[in-house]
């Protein structure tokens, strides 16, 4: 009965809105993260004209928002940012639980540890950290962070990792059944005894684990789940690992900003994005999933379908919350050494 009395008011007040939502709609987002036709419908539909700016990294999205006056409706920050935006008072209490297609939503995007009950965000997208293996060189078992930690003779010096502390450390302590964040010296001593004998075995470190995928410079790479999905249509024999261990889960949100200019509008894209279709076509733009239900219903089969997206029974992502500082402060003293 209260998800219901919700869902009758706020149809009430999305009529009204939709009265009003000739206008303006301005995006702030990482680059080339949203489908030109997805904004073209959504344009058209409310008479809204729309514009989007990029950003590369949270923290150059976060040192915009903090200077005040940006100018942006709405803005696109991945989970641990959500929570920081929060905190800090910088976003409008959009309420999207009481939006008429936040019924849409699958159970599990809704209770996050950035934003439970979802008051602040919805889900943009959400993706997986593993790895992706050329399943012609090796061919046993992948699902395992030992292809990592320990590899093969056929993987040894052909393995590329990311160039990124937190999903290292974290793919580690899963690796040797350690917590995330551990602050245990011991385990910490063990996790980078582990680094460093693997290292000789790595031969990159960089984020663009599916370029050199597809150009054949190395046969393993840790890599997120929708360029695996890419990569996979130019190397066929490329398989996205699920580790035993565990997967590490990441998602981008989208938040109205406190001082939004046009703010009926952006809680009018938030309910937007939460219908299936349109997730669907972002999605399928993006080559991510969106957390919507019956969304896949509106992307390609082969792509709704692929085993990089549609992930096994029981696989469930881990979402991290950000260590505490005295963790991170060890963290990047493993991780300076590493990188020597």
């Amino acid at each position: 009965m209260r998800r219901l009395s919700y869902l009758t008011a706020a149809a009430v007040m999305l009529s009204a809105t939709t009265c009003l939502a000739a206008g303006e709609l301005h995006i702030y987002n990482w680059g080339d993260y949203v489908s030109p036709a997805m904004l073209e419908k959504f344009s058209k539909e409310f008479d809204v004209k729309v514009t989007v700016d990029s950003y590369d990294s949270n923290e150059t999205m976060l040192s915009k928002i903090r200077a005040g006056g940006s100018g942006y409706d709405v803005a696109m920050p991945s989970d641990y940012t959500v929570k920081i935006m929060v905190d800090e008072g910088m976003l409008a209490k959009a309420e999207p639980a009481s939006m008429p297609n936040f019924k849409n939503l699958r159970p599990d995007m809704v209770d996050v540890y950035w934003d439970e009950g979802r008051h602040y965000s919805i889900p943009w997208m959400h993706g997986l950290t593993a790895f992706a293996v050329d399943t012609a060189i090796y061919k046993g078992d992948i699902d395992t962070y030992a292809i990592l930690f320990d590899p093969p003779p056929e993987l040894q010096g052909r393995i590329n990792m990311l160039d990124d502390m937190n999903s290292v450390m974290h793919a580690a302590e899963r690796y040797l059944g350690f917590p995330r964040c551990t602050g245990d010296k011991a385990q910490l001593k063990q996790i980078s005894d582990l680094l460093n004998k693997a290292k000789p075995h790595w031969r990159t470190f960089s984020y663009d684990g599916q370029s050199l995928m597809t150009s054949g410079d190395v046969d393993a790479s840790m890599m997120w789940n929708g360029n695996a999905y890419r990569a996979r249509l130019e190397r066929p024999t490329m398989k996205f690992a699920y580790p035993k261990e565990g997967i590490e889960g990441f998602m981008d949100n989208v938040v109205v900003l406190k001082d939004a200019p046009n703010l009926e509008n952006a809680k009018l894209f938030l309910n937007f994005m939460m219908d299936p279709e349109n997730a669907g076509m972002n999605s399928d733009y993006n080559k991510y999933d969106n957390g919507v239900a019956g969304s896949d219903k509106f992307m390609p089969a082969d792509f709704a379908g692929a085993p990089e997206i549609k992930r096994p029974d029981g696989v469930a992502p881990e979402f991290v919350k950000p260590c505490p500082a005295e963790v991170v402060e060890i963290y990047n003293k493993i991780w300076t050494n590493l990188r020597k």
